[in-house]
């Protein structure tokens, strides 16, 4: 799978040649666009948002609002730089889901996790696959709240950043910030989360007493953790470390290393099939007229 974000991004020029065709009317080379896409502004928006189910409508969103300003991409810079430009600053501008009120600081969260519960849950080499299933949704929607705790603007750097590991050069492109700003932000993000992370987190500090498998009931009782409703245990192509390229980097503390590594070994989700709701869009007359304008000032 191509990661679009990589330096290494080899789909530029394809990029641009499906987009030409696509403002020729070809239905079929808009499709192979977002195709190349839709799964990485799903996994993106998805760690912006929490829940599965708010990162798919947000997703559709995104990708309808690219289809509809494609005209406006005038090639000056790589598609992927404009598209993603257009996922981020919508995420950022995403109204604030019930999630997203609910964790206002680390502060907030720590509480929240102390107030939980310690409760017996069977040892995962023993336990059933179901079992092991509810301890998995429990660690990834933990860890998934966490970066809720980060601001906005500091979460969608740390998830470019650490977790899909972009360059300071492609993040502030995307960002429109400048390179020292890109990283200077992310520095920020990953000290806060380490922060809280080595304090109370047992899965970077074993000295620390919480373990997912001991709060995965008190997440039931919650509702956080819904045993007939996992949003974060399904099938995926591949983890976050598999579909990044990853970089060789010096981290100053180990533990930036284990919560680096943490993030990206939690998966890759395949994206809702955006396609059929999208052909709506494209199909519309408004969607023509404007293929037609833009055709015209281009002849």
């Amino acid at each position: 799978m191509r990661n679009p974000l990589s330096d290494r991004y080899d789909g530029d020029e394809t990029d641009k040649r499906l987009v030409r065709a696509a403002l020729d009317g070809r239905q079929d080379s808009l499709e192979d666009l977002i195709r190349r896409h839709q799964a990485w502004i799903y996994n993106l928006v998805l760690r912006m948002v929490w829940d599965p189910w708010n990162a798919e409508d947000a997703t559709q969103e995104i990708l309808i609002r690219i289809v509809t300003n494609l005209s406006s991409f005038r090639g000056e810079s790589a598609f992927r730089t404009w598209a993603y430009r257009v996922a981020v600053n919508h995420a950022l501008n995403w109204r604030r889901s019930r999630a997203e009120q609910d964790v206002k600081s680390f502060d907030c969260y720590g509480k929240a996790l102390d107030a939980t519960p310690d409760l017996d849950f069977p040892d995962e080499t023993r336990a059933s696959p179901e079992t092991v299933a509810l301890v998995e949704e429990a660690k990834v929607g933990c860890m998934m709240g966490m970066l809720l705790c980060l601001d906005r603007e500091q979460r969608i750097v740390f998830v470019l950043g650490e977790i899909f590991e972009v360059t300071d050069a492609t993040g502030s492109e995307i960002l429109g910030l400048s390179r020292d700003a890109f990283r200077q932000k992310l520095s920020r993000a990953r000290r806060d989360l380490n922060a809280f992370m080595s304090e109370k987190c047992g899965l970077v500090n074993p000295a620390n007493p919480c373990r997912c498998a001991r709060k995965t009931q008190g997440f039931i009782r919650a509702g956080i953790v819904e045993p007939d409703r996992l949003r974060f245990v399904r099938p995926h192509v591949a983890s976050l470390e598999q579909v990044v390229e990853a970089r060789s980097r010096r981290f100053q503390k180990m533990a930036d290393a284990v919560q680096g590594g943490l993030f990206r070994n939690q998966p890759f989700y395949d994206p809702p099939d955006c396609i059929a709701g999208l052909r709506a869009v494209v199909n519309s007359t408004g969607f023509r007229s404007l293929l037609r304008l833009d055709n015209e000032g281009r002849a």
